[in-house]
């Protein structure tokens, strides 16, 4: 870590944090905690200041090669501060052509084409690639409402890579191999870990505190002349893996090849290795049903396949859990108090709140293989195979 880079790294941690921590305190003393014009000029013509010139001084000592990640950690503190300046509109993509902080979008997109990620901050620079010193890792604020969702969406995303490397697993052995029920019962617990990790995040977490100080840092920005989408914890290859896999969606039905081709650079380029080869390979589901009339009498395939089903119903049950609380409770439910001036910059992922809930509700239907005539679920063969056990 160089001198520029090390100091640039001690403010993000603190003075960064602190300055948060003051416009978020104004914020939340108004009627409309959704409204950040005129509110803390003074601290956020400091923030600018301050980050402009480590970026400033970064940009010109230029890249030192210092390896994968290194680059990575400091696009994550540029993304940072260029999402917080988004999230107190100090930028606002939609009155703008061009990223005003000119310096950040160089710094970023030159680190972002040289390791192959998106030119922005994404979920793996809050979560699973977030280094702590002395037990504190980096964050906007130190409100307890981000420390609740980091921690927790830290620790579901990790049950489910568990989960997701336990049934890649599984492919080099067979279904019929006697370890396939040990790799099923690990990918079991880890979706049961996800799930009942949520449970606890969603009891302690305050929806009014995650939707006003805490989703708004996840916003789209621009970098350069390009506006990219919020950071979303799905950015990872786990959930897809186990996706793909179970067989509950298919890589080659457009709208949920079409999730995957846009996150691909929003994630680490080992996940995006996995995922691609993931999307090459047959699921779990077609080889159950292929083997069903030679295999049905044999023991394996009625343990197996029982331990599949499970599986399969886990990670329904935590795509239930997470649209039906996660989504409702902490973003559709608090929308319907915002006032109307903030409605088309409310969602991370750009599209306006009801085109992605209608989204997010398919994929959940597609992972829960509901029962469904608009849209393709594997609800009947979820069916048939059940109907082979004895």
């Amino acid at each position: 870590m160089t001198d520029n880079t090390w100091k640039f790294d001690e403010w993000i941690r603190n003075e960064f944090v602190q300055q948060n921590n003051e416009l978020e305190s104004l914020y939340w003393q108004q009627c409309d905690k959704a409204n950040v014009e005129g509110i803390g000029e003074e601290i956020k013509e400091s923030l600018v200041r301050e980050g402009n010139i480590f970026i400033s001084k970064l940009l010109q000592e230029g890249n030192t090669d210092e390896g994968f990640d290194a680059d990575f950690d400091l696009l994550g503190n540029v993304g940072l501060f260029m999402a917080a300046c988004r999230r107190h509109e100090i930028t606002e993509p939609s009155r703008e052509k061009t990223s005003p902080l000119h310096e950040a979008s160089a710094l970023s997109m030159q680190i972002g084409a040289s390791i192959g990620v998106t030119p922005r901050f994404a979920t793996a620079h809050l979560t699973t690639h977030n280094f702590a010193v002395n037990g504190q890792y980096k964050r906007f604020t130190d409100l307890k409402a981000e420390k609740l969702f980091v921690d927790y969406n830290t620790r579901g995303i990790l049950a489910y890579k568990r989960a997701a490397d336990a049934l890649l697993k599984i492919k080099p052995l067979g279904l019929s191999h006697p370890i396939t029920a040990d790799l099923l019962k690990v990918a079991y617990q880890a979706l049961s870990d996800v799930y009942h990790s949520n449970q606890i995040l969603f009891s302690e977490l305050e929806a009014d505190a995650f939707f006003y100080q805490v989703r708004p840092y996840y916003k789209p920005y621009r970098v350069g002349l390009h506006v990219y989408r919020g950071a979303n914890a799905g950015d990872f290859a786990g959930i897809n893996v186990i996706d793909l896999l179970l067989g509950l969606c298919l890589a080659n039905e457009s709208s949920y090849s079409q999730l995957l081709v846009d996150k691909f650079l929003y994630m680490m380029p080992e996940d995006q290795k996995i995922l691609r080869d993931c999307m090459r390979m047959t699921s779990f589901m077609d080889e159950f049903l292929q083997a069903r009339d030679a295999y049905v009498k044999e023991a394996w395939y009625q343990e197996h396949l029982a331990l599949f089903l499970d599986v399969c119903e886990m990670h329904g049950k935590t795509a239930v859990q997470h649209h039906n609380q996660l989504v409702e409770k902490y973003i559709a439910n608090p929308a319907n108090n915002l006032n109307d001036v903030h409605m088309d910059k409310l969602t991370a992922s750009g599209p306006p709140l009801p085109v992605l809930l209608g989204a997010l509700e398919k994929l959940r239907d597609k992972r829960n293989a509901a029962e469904r005539k608009d849209i393709l679920t594997r609800f009947s063969d979820i069916q048939q195979l059940r109907s082979s056990l004895n």
